[in-house]
């Protein structure tokens, strides 16, 4: 028997830079802090994987390798075992792109949330826009 299904949000920005330039921006990541409010306090290198002190303890962060289509997805492990995994997409669009974070429900969560982590998700979005398109 499969598992339950989640719901699914697509979240989307868009960013007035090369999609080239945002996806190797955005794959680094030594640069979540800069924008991913839940990895504020800093990412580092430890025995080859990348972790982070997050509001939920140490977490690791693994990232698809390098690929030519702008595919960031990655996973986040957190301290229990359990991992997430965020499909992740920059699109060209013009001589800009889009960012689009596909956000899943978690198990067991309320639909408030969900609501929560939408608002939160956007809201790291903005900050990406912001950061890349002053820089």
């Amino acid at each position: 028997m499969r598992g339950m299904r989640t719901e699914s949000r697509h979240l989307s920005v868009s960013i007035d830079r090369p999609a080239a330039e945002v996806y190797a921006w955005v794959r680094d990541p030594a640069h979540l802090p800069l924008w991913a409010a839940g990895l504020a306090s800093g990412i580092r290198r430890e025995r080859g994987e990348w972790v982070a002190d997050s509001p939920m303890g140490r977490v690791l962060v693994r990232f698809v390798p390098v690929n030519e289509y702008g595919v960031l997805d990655h996973d986040v492990v957190l301290p229990d075992g359990t991992t997430t995994t965020n499909p992740v997409r920059v699109l060209a669009d013009g001589a800009g792109s889009e960012v689009v974070f596909t956000l899943r429900q978690a198990a067991g969560a309320t639909a408030e949330e969900f609501d929560d982590d939408t608002a939160a998700v956007a809201a790291d979005l903005e900050t990406l826009k912001r950061v890349l398109e002053a820089g």
